[in-house]
């Protein structure tokens, strides 16, 4: 086991790191921004670090810094978490030159991976299904307009090195295709440094289904079944995630199952990783993307399975085997998760910054929330502007979502603009109680119900 772990990020996922850690008997190393000297992560570290100004490229993604914080203070493994560094191969690669362990994946699979293009001509070789499309690369108008004949519109424009949302336009016509090309291109190389794109079959009204999987570095891989993630905004951001995804079959479940680990072992891959599908109306599914690291809505998996997924990044990592088989999982109940961010609904989720006035957490029974607020905290409008996550979990879906309103109401953040209301009105729609959502839910069921 490793003697130190520096912990490359900030935010409630630092703190969710330092808790496994603890558990473990490991200390930890918090780097932090000059913004962040106030963090909570860095009061509940063993160690801290300050790696630079405010931005985020001058602090949380310069890689010398945390890498020279990681040898000063004798640790011997870095956790990237989520966001920041946690998939960027030239992190990981250099980790290694330095001898510190990454707790994740190669750099070569991370690299494999974000390459949106490379990996989906990974899965089909591997027989995954993916989603019709043609290969990245700096397209002209014409070559474009030739390339995507043969699967009609409407067709999705994706940067090649792309996640999370960014870089993906829907074109439903010849000349859509033409104004959109040089727009989706100019934003791939802003927001990724690479011009490529790819063109891809835009499949309506599909829903976002996504399998956690665990590698031990000794060729053993499980899945630890699926999340629905289709409550989303119209930039792609997760505002609502659930386990077990509601009218998936025991047989649909199994086949995804077994994709998502054919696709893991097509890549080498190792540690805790996440595959993402398309499911459409006819429940036929596509692969989407791999996340190479932890997500977000890890914790979901977690309150069905009894799985500390960040203990069990750590072990893997650490050259330990898995402990636990596909046979020998057992998924019990339902978990929902709403990710609570400083942002304001009502103008398009603009982001909120502030001081915490007053913080009161819910509780009870069933109710995990991880955040790393706290009175008096001022929220930095520099960073990602996830405040926490609160995670319910209940003997079904029903009480799961009675449960997350009850939370919901009880959790107090004054002083900024929260989207805590507006989970609240997600939660009270019928069309999500029945269970009746896709990605266009929010656009369609929710935004013009007023």
């Amino acid at each position: 086991m490793f003697k130190r772990i520096l912990i490359a990020n900030r935010g409630e996922i630092a703190i969710r790191i330092i808790r496994a850690c603890r558990e473990l008997r490991i200390p930890t190393v918090a780097v932090y921004s000059q913004a962040d000297a106030d963090a909570l992560h860095v009061r509940m570290a063993d160690q801290a670090v300050c790696i630079g100004p405010a931005p985020n490229r001058d602090s949380y993604l310069h890689i010398p810094n945390i890498i020279t914080a990681a040898l000063i203070t004798e640790a011997d493994a870095i956790h990237p978490g989520y966001g920041n560094l946690s998939e960027i191969s030239a992190f990981a690669e250099n980790c290694e030159v330095c001898k510190l362990k990454f707790i994740g994946p190669s750099a070569e699979v991370i690299e494999k991976m974000q390459n949106k293009a490379e990996a989906k001509r990974v899965m089909k070789e591997a027989g995954v299904p993916v989603v019709p499309g043609t290969e990245g690369k700096a397209w002209s108008e014409q070559d474009a307009l030739r390339a995507v004949r043969g699967f009609g519109y409407p067709l999705m424009i994706k940067a090649a090195a792309g996640g999370g949302g960014r870089g993906i336009r829907v074109v439903h016509s010849d000349e859509d295709l033409r104004k959109e090309l040089v727009i989706a291109q100019r934003e791939a190389e802003a927001a990724f440094g690479r011009p490529e794109v790819y063109f891809e079959k835009y499949i309506e009204e599909p829903r976002h289904i996504e399998f956690q999987i665990l590698a031990d570095e000794h060729g053993s891989i499980v899945h630890l079944g699926e999340r629905d993630c289709s409550i989303q905004t119209s930039r792609h951001q997760k505002l609502i995630e659930e386990a077990p995804a509601v009218g998936i079959s025991p047989g649909l479940r199994a086949r995804m199952g077994e994709a998502a680990v054919r696709a893991a072992k097509a890549t080498g891959y190792t540690n805790a990783g996440t595959v993402e599908f398309l499911l459409d109306r006819d429940r036929r599914f596509y692969f989407l993307e791999m996340n190479t690291r932890i997500q977000v809505e890890h914790a979901v998996t977690e309150m069905i399975t009894g799985l500390d997924l960040v203990k069990q990044q750590i072990r893997i990592a650490s050259g330990e085997r898995l402990a636990i088989s596909q046979r020998s999982l057992e998924f019990r109940g339902h978990a929902i998760e709403c990710r609570i961010t400083a942002e304001d609904p009502d103008r398009h989720f603009v982001a909120s910054g502030g001081t915490v006035e007053a913080f009161i957490p819910p509780g009870g029974p069933g109710v995990r929330l991880d955040t790393h607020l706290y009175a008096g905290y001022r929220v930095p409008t520099f960073y990602d502007p996830l405040l926490g996550k609160l995670v319910v979990w209940g003997e079904d879906r029903r009480e799961a979502i009675t449960r997350a309103d009850r939370a919901l109401s009880e959790f107090v953040i004054r002083g900024l603009h929260t989207t805590i209301p507006f989970h609240r009105k997600i939660l009270a729609n019928a069309f999500f109680r029945r269970g009746e959502y896709n990605l266009n839910f929010l656009r369609r069921r929710v935004m013009n119900e007023d």
